[in-house]
């Protein structure tokens, strides 16, 4: 049961700010309209400005978890109208610490011991307090410098009140206002729940941490951290402390003669390598988790923290989104049309032409502008939109991905407005895509899959056996005796046909399971060609 103080004040700020003229009144019931009457009450001064800027301070006034809140809804601007949009852009997460004796108690308390033992020195004033978590600097016994991250005591209490009352709120929005059903308000708020619960486990940020560590070990590029898992768990993750200058600090990287070409390109580099060759990237890069290493100003390098939000795509994604962006880049429209529907992103009976003259209608007007003017990420926001159109469902995981490109892309055009991401992304994709078929990573993916082959082999053969078997018998009933052929030329041909979807099951395994349309049929084909070159 929400407090009744707690949705007194929600419901007072929600009148100062005038948040009832988000809804479409006339759609309202009349008891509705009847109880949100009082509203023209509210306001006077804190309800002029236009809604996205009373909806931010709305949030702002009612505290960390509606502020968190805004800042999701701002990177959904596939969801959220642009004027909307750009204002919750503003909110900042700058929430007051609590205090150090009662961090130092919960550190006490997560690893069963004093603060005295488990550290050299702990600094008490914290370097950071957001809406989740507080971070202090401290050393080791053995002298290496960390920060120490705690969760807010209570706030996962909090955090259950105020989504109950969000997901109230998403209903009735999605109930009666037409935006809001087109918003799909509920399961915005259903993916914010899943994120700020996960953001509680600092295990699984700290595991986050430690994966994206080593897939950029030894690199030039990016930094992570490392996680000293010894005092770390659950409610608390120390990290080693690392000196950088935050990535919004222009004018400080400016003064220090950084390559700003370089420093944008490599952060294009970063996003690309951890999409596609990774498949593992941080989908939470606003200038706050990214830092610089200025130390070499002419190649500088990038610092990665707060790896609790990370994305990934399926093979079939990856796939489809290189393919789909190599054919923007070349302005092949019925192509991007043909991969969404053969993608299974849009119906199958979608019109192709139709489709095709929507993209083209959205996408060649950008073409027309510089290529540094070009923004990658607002194309895929107007694709998707379009899709939609033509009932494209919302796929999560390419939202989180449209929405990290659009921060990557305009953080590099912070540093570096000339940047053009076409340059540097186009060789990257074709690269990729051509590694992707090549020999080696052929071989690597027959490896990969050689134990589960090996274990549906000894199934295979009474499965093929049956499945002749059983064609054969319909044949002998459907054609005349004198002019069938004889059956071992018919297993033979069968083999053969077989043989050939084998090595096309083998080669690409994302092409013969829709063709086959049952599960492991690329596996089941594979394992085919494999007891064929035995019996052979």
């Amino acid at each position: 049961m929400i407090g009744l103080r707690r949705l007194g004040k929600i419901i007072r700020v929600a009148g100062k700010y005038r948040l009832d003229a988000l809804l479409e009144k006339d759609q309202l019931p009349l008891s509705a309209r009847l109880l949100l009457s009082p509203a023209v009450l509210f306001g006077s001064g804190a309800s002029k400005g236009s809604r996205g800027e009373r909806l931010r301070k709305a949030l702002e006034e009612l505290g960390p978890i509606f502020i968190k809140f805004g800042q999701l809804l701002s990177t959904r601007p596939d969801l959220v109208p642009d004027d909307i949009c750009s204002e919750l852009t503003k909110l900042q997460d700058n929430v007051p610490p609590f205090s150090s004796a009662l961090f130092k108690k919960n550190i006490e308390t997560a690893l069963n011991g004093s603060v005295d033992d488990l550290f050299q020195s702990f600094e008490t004033e914290p370097l950071a307090s957001a809406s989740i978590a507080q971070v202090h600097g401290a050393v080791l016994a053995d002298g290496t410098q960390v920060v120490v991250k705690a969760v807010r005591p209570g706030i996962e209490k909090t955090i259950r009140k105020d989504m109950a009352l969000l997901y109230t709120l998403a209903r009735l929005l999605a109930k009666y206002s037409e935006d809001g059903r087109r918003l799909h308000p509920v399961e915005v708020i259903k993916d914010y729940d899943n994120v700020i619960i996960e953001e509680l486990n600092l295990q699984s940020e700290g595991a986050n941490t430690s994966l994206l560590r080593n897939n950029f070990e030894n690199s030039k590029l990016l930094y992570v951290p490392k996680i000293f898992w010894s005092h770390s768990n659950q409610d608390v993750l120390v990290m080693e402390r690392i000196y950088g200058i935050p990535v919004s600090s222009v004018a400080e990287m400016n003064a220090a003669g950084v390559d700003m070409q370089v420093l944008a390109e490599r952060g294009v580099e970063i996003f690309f390598t951890q999409v596609f060759e990774d498949n593992f990237f941080h989908a939470d890069m606003h200038p706050g988790n990214v830092f610089v290493d200025i130390s070499n100003p002419k190649q500088p390098s990038y610092q990665a923290l707060d790896c609790a939000i990370m994305g990934s795509l399926s093979s079939a994604d990856q796939f489809y989104i290189a393919r789909n962006l190599l054919a923007i880049f070349n302005r092949d429209y019925r192509q991007v049309a043909e991969l969404h529907i053969r993608s299974g992103w849009v119906a199958k009976d979608t019109p192709v032409n139709e489709f095709t003259g929507a993209i083209r209608s959205v996408c060649e007007p950008i073409f027309q502008r510089p290529l540094d003017e070009i923004s990658l990420g607002h194309i895929l926001v107007s694709l998707f939109a379009t899709a939609r159109r033509f009932n494209m469902e919302v796929q999560p995981s390419l939202v989180l991905l449209q929405k990290t490109l659009l921060n990557i892309e305009g953080l590099g055009r912070q540093l570096y407005p000339q940047l053009d991401l076409w340059t540097t992304a186009k060789p990257f994709l074709e690269k990729w895509l051509k590694n992707r078929y090549s020999p080696k990573s052929m071989i690597k993916q027959m490896k990969r899959h050689i134990p589960d082959w090996l274990e549906y082999l000894p199934q295979i053969p009474p499965l093929i056996f049956d499945v002749l078997q059983s064609k054969q018998a319909s044949n002998d009933a459907a054609v005349p005796a004198e002019i069938a052929p004889t059956k071992s030329k018919v297993l033979t041909g069968r083999l053969g046909a077989a043989a050939v979807g084998a090595g096309i099951g083998l080669a690409f395994p994302h092409w013969a399971e829709p063709v086959m349309q049952l599960p492991g049929s690329s596996l089941i084909l594979a394992g085919l060609g494999l007891l064929i070159l035995l019996l052979r």
